[in-house]
């Protein structure tokens, strides 16, 4: 028999007679650049929670690989013991970040290659066509976990083609407990002014692998969050399904497969006889307050105009300096050396950048259809082929080095549009379909969203939380 504890969000405990698994750890409000909180909030006593043989880590968005939590593990031996194993991606930032942690013991897993522990055998499963933000490839894997009677899969945010579900039902025949996949995230369409609609494909897909598995049961995993407070506006742009409308899906759609909710503190015990549940029965985690109410999708909702989050004067005054010398000093000489601005001049782009302080907002435009060199001018002057709108205090942290684009997009506080076009001789030319040589936004361009941002940002964590 197998137990599986819900802890929060993407973390499980799993344990069969003898061996405990612990994923995908985030114990700590805040996460994810300090713009969300566990939904629901929990309960947690870090004091009772079991030693683990296993740490198994899927992949590095910050919701699943949360340093501050990593941090805290390393230190406590009563938990995370000398001879645990680290399981990881083939990743190198997030391999660096263990062992700048000090941890030990770390093991980079192979797709489908089993690792036996004690009496359980845990196998890796792949993802297919998992990209960064930054589009830059990183590995991230589902987990299979066997103790010779029942077999449990737990997909966490993996993408799995029939390819795979075949294999794993080479593996091990019918999946006894399957965690599902269940919510297409829509972050940063609002930023990016993208559909504010559920992706239907996407979604259908999450359906059709529970039809294509067959589980004897299937519950939906890693998808517990929402933004905090400050930012509750985001929680109806962003989250397009519930557990609850996941699962009246399902309910549709296979009604062969058994379900239920799954819920912080909750405990599913899967034997060959049966699967039971048991609600909230966890002695170190429960539900502290079921808030999901305030993950309402209304996307034709009120949205707050763009400000800056910085409300002390003195720092304000710096803050708006900061952008002034950057905007009147540097961003015109940047655009000029760009690689894009030969794609810019053909397509006749005009940009503006605004900038929302406490005060009214200010514009700058620049006119690459002209000939000649083109220059920086302040305000609107007609026309915007590609648009940034941006509060003084995150492009001030950006110009810094402060930030990333992780936070800049997500807290609600950058957007962005483009309307490309070309008219020339009468004729009305629209672009291909691939704008990469062209469309990147200029701040984009200035501050690349990169491996070299992700790790300055982690590191700035690393640091934080290893001398907390």
């Amino acid at each position: 028999m197998i137990k599986t504890t819900l802890v929060g969000h993407a973390c499980l405990l799993i344990q069969s007679k003898e061996t405990t698994i612990l994923t995908d750890p985030v114990w700590f409000d805040y996460l994810w650049e300090e713009i969300n909180v566990l939904c629901p909030s929990i309960l947690l006593d870090k004091d009772k929670v079991p030693p683990f043989d296993v740490l198994n880590i899927s992949h590095r968005h910050q919701d699943h690989f949360d340093v501050r939590t990593l941090a805290y593990l390393v230190k406590n031996e009563k938990i995370l013991t000398p001879d645990t194993l680290v399981l990881a991606p083939q990743d190198n930032l997030l391999l660096d970040i263990l062992n700048e942690l000090e941890f030990k013991n770390i093991k980079v897993v192979t797709d489908f290659e089993p690792i036996k522990i004690k009496d359980v055998t845990i196998t890796p499963t792949p993802s297919r066509n998992q990209l960064s933000t930054a589009e830059d490839p990183f590995p991230e894997h589902g987990l299979l976990v066997n103790d010779g009677e029942v077999t449990i899969w737990n997909q966490v945010d993996s993408l799995v083609n029939p390819e795979i579900i075949q294999q794993v039902g080479e593996l091990y025949g019918q999946i006894d407990f399957f965690h599902s996949r269940f919510v297409p995230l829509i972050e940063g369409n609002l930023s990016y002014n993208k559909p504010l609609t559920l992706p239907i494909s996407e979604y259908c897909t999450f359906l059709n692998i529970v039809k294509a598995l067959n589980p004897r049961f299937v519950v939906p995993g890693s998808a517990a969050f929402r933004y905090r407070d400050e930012l509750l506006f985001m929680n109806q742009v962003s989250f397009p399904i519930t557990q609850d409308q996941f699962l009246r899906d399902l309910e549709a759609f296979c009604p062969e497969v058994p379900n239920a909710p799954f819920f912080p503190g909750d405990i599913a015990h899967i034997s060959k006889e049966k699967v039971e549940i048991k609600k909230q029965s966890s002695d170190f985690v429960q539900v502290r307050e079921d808030d999901s109410h305030l993950i309402t999708f209304k996307p034709q909702a009120y949205v707050p105009v763009i400000t800056t989050q910085t409300t002390d004067p003195t720092e304000y005054k710096r803050e708006m300096q900061v952008v002034d010398d950057f905007i009147g000093n540097c961003l015109l000489e940047r655009v000029l050396k760009s690689e894009l601005l030969e794609g810019w001049k053909h397509w006749q782009i005009v940009y503006q950048l605004e900038v929302f302080g406490q005060d009214d907002p200010q514009a700058w435009t620049v006119d690459f259809s002209q000939s000649g060199e083109p220059k920086l001018h302040k305000g609107d002057i007609g026309k915007i082929n590609i648009y940034e709108g941006i509060s003084s205090s995150e492009l001030c942290a950006l110009v810094e080095g402060k930030t990333s684009w992780d936070y800049v997009t997500l807290c609600g506080n950058y957007r962005t549009f483009n309307n490309i076009y070309r008219i020339t001789d009468g004729r009305f030319e629209l672009p291909p379909e691939d704008k990469s040589n062209y469309a990147l936004e200029p701040l984009m361009d200035i501050f690349p969203w990169d491996s070299a941002m992700d790790r300055q940002k982690f590191m700035r964590d690393v640091k934080r939380w290893k001398q907390a």
